[in-house]
């Protein structure tokens, strides 16, 4: 009975947060998924068009993330600095890609002017993109400087939906092999990895802390203010909430003062709604917008894979409450999302299309949206 009482741990501020804000991503990133594909279609520009993974990548993910994981176990210590550098610079162009479409309609609500001021890299920039460029750098130098948890996941956040907008998933065939291989891959990396490797490999590259390479050219130059910059940094690859929320902690504090939830606990997931997304979108063939998704007209199978969504996380996060343990997310994750777009879309006869993939047209196969 005591430990079923601990699960009321899960309704204090900080796993609360945790769910809403991971629930919430991973809607987020499914719904800027079908937008930027609608906007590349409108425009006709596809030299940014996202990449859709065929068998033999979503069979590479896990063999790839498996190395990773390996490396950063052995490694990670002599490569923390580099790995900062490249997280810092995709954190820029992933904040930039999430912002933009936000910026671009309060510049035209407004009726601001917009003219074009540089051309870099074979395209053409305007003063709002450059104004919103030099923003996304000086929050990640703000990340860098002070390492605070919301800046961090604000971040992981814009890598999260910059992930899921440019990397899809073509039909639920490829999208249960790749499910099905992350579900095997989780579970052997948090519950086994200790019996072959000395220590659970996937809870230790998770709590591990980077070095910032800011805080080492500030010493070695002896810069003034060095108090004031962090010496370590979580990694923007996960969400973190202080357990302690309103009470604050330390920035580069101890990993143990932080709830947290990696990135693709939210993004794999959110590849399956991005996918049953658009073929509501494509059975329904009108604008979708947050309040038509409502109506009862199409199927949406978004509202399916959602709530399953939030079941399969509450259920992860109670049973590492009753277990006292790390717990594999993806454990409880792909079943609760992928199982009942399985057994409805089976139900309504729409299985065939989903597992398939659609039959593109001739337009689409001249500039065909691969989702």
């Amino acid at each position: 009975m005591g430990s079923i009482w601990n699960l009321l741990y899960l309704l204090e501020p900080a796993p609360v947060s945790l769910i809403l804000t991971a629930v919430g991503v991973t809607f987020g990133s499914a719904f800027r998924a079908l937008n930027y594909g609608k906007e590349m279609e409108r425009n006709r520009d596809f030299s940014e068009a996202s990449i859709t993974l065929d068998r033999s990548q979503a069979l590479m993910i896990p063999v790839m993330s498996s190395l990773s994981l390996l490396l950063m176990f052995y490694l990670f210590t002599s490569v923390s600095q580099l790995l900062t550098v490249f997280t810092a610079i995709a954190s820029v162009s992933s904040l930039f890609f999430c912002l933009s479409p936000s910026v671009a309609y309060l510049k035209s609500q407004l009726g601001l002017p917009d003219p074009y001021v540089s051309r870099c890299c074979s395209k053409s920039f305007t003063r709002t993109q450059g104004s919103l460029l030099v923003l996304c750098i000086g929050t990640v130098a703000t990340w860098l400087v002070t390492g605070h948890w919301i800046l961090n996941n604000l971040l992981g956040i814009s890598i999260c939906i910059a992930f899921v907008s440019h990397v899809r998933l073509p039909n639920i065939k490829v999208c249960a092999m790749l499910l099905v291989c992350l579900f095997v891959y989780d579970i052997f990396w948090v519950f086994f990895s200790e019996r072959f490797f000395g220590a659970n490999v996937m809870v230790s590259v998770a709590t591990q802390q980077a070095s910032n390479p800011v805080h080492t050219v500030a010493n070695s130059l002896s810069l003034p203010g060095l108090q004031m910059v962090t010496k370590k940094l979580e990694l923007p690859v996960k969400i973190v909430f202080p357990r302690n929320l309103f009470g604050g902690v330390t920035p580069g504090g101890s990993t143990r003062d932080f709830m947290m939830l990696g990135l693709g606990d939210m993004a794999i997931p959110a590849m399956l709604l991005a996918l049953v997304l658009c073929f509501d979108y494509r059975k329904s063939r009108d604008t979708v917008n947050l309040l038509e998704m409502h109506s009862s007209k199409g199927h949406k199978y978004i509202w399916y894979a959602l709530p399953g969504y939030a079941i399969g996380l509450v259920t992860a996060l109670a049973a590492g409450v009753l277990t006292q343990s790390p717990q594999p997310a993806l454990l409880y994750l792909v079943p609760s999302t992928l199982g009942p777009i399985v057994v409805i879309s089976w139900i309504r006869k729409d299985l065939a299309e989903l597992w398939d993939g659609p039959l593109p047209s001739f337009n689409d196969k001249v500039h065909q949206i691969e989702v």
